[in-house]
């Protein structure tokens, strides 16, 4: 298989977001809930559901895209799919870094830095 370290790392993202995105949608009201409070001192107080919903979406997308990456890679070895679910991974780990490095959580930040990393390799992996 060519494509192996590719597809080991989209499936590492399928994992992650998707299952991210059933705990927020099977526990709206509990993550919403704790998030008001995690940035209850910052500026985002005020749009903590719209802010979640936004990463919800993006989570879910990211992560079908990724499946659909890996079908497209495994039934005719193009990439395209899979290159837009990794860019808009990385652009989703982005979004939560910026929220807990306003957020002050820097323990939280350096947990989204490490999804980032694999998430940057496969982009580069991809780009090649």
């Amino acid at each position: 298989m060519n494509n192996a370290t590719e597809v080991l790392l989209l499936l590492f993202l399928i994992i992650t977001f998707l299952q991210s995105g059933f705990d927020k949608i099977t526990d709206w009201n509990g993550n919403v809930s704790w998030l008001k409070e995690h940035f209850s001192k910052t500026p985002f107080k005020n749009s903590v559901p719209l802010l979640v919903g936004i990463i919800l979406v993006t989570e879910v997308i990211a992560g079908l895209l990724c499946v659909i990456g890996i079908y497209q890679i495994l039934s005719s070895g193009n990439t395209t799919f899979a290159m837009y679910g990794a860019v808009l991974s990385s652009i989703t780990l982005l979004m939560l870094l910026f929220g807990q490095r306003v957020a002050k959580d820097y323990e939280g930040a350096k947990t989204i830095a490490v999804y980032f990393i694999p998430t940057i390799l496969l982009v580069f992996l991809l780009q090649s």
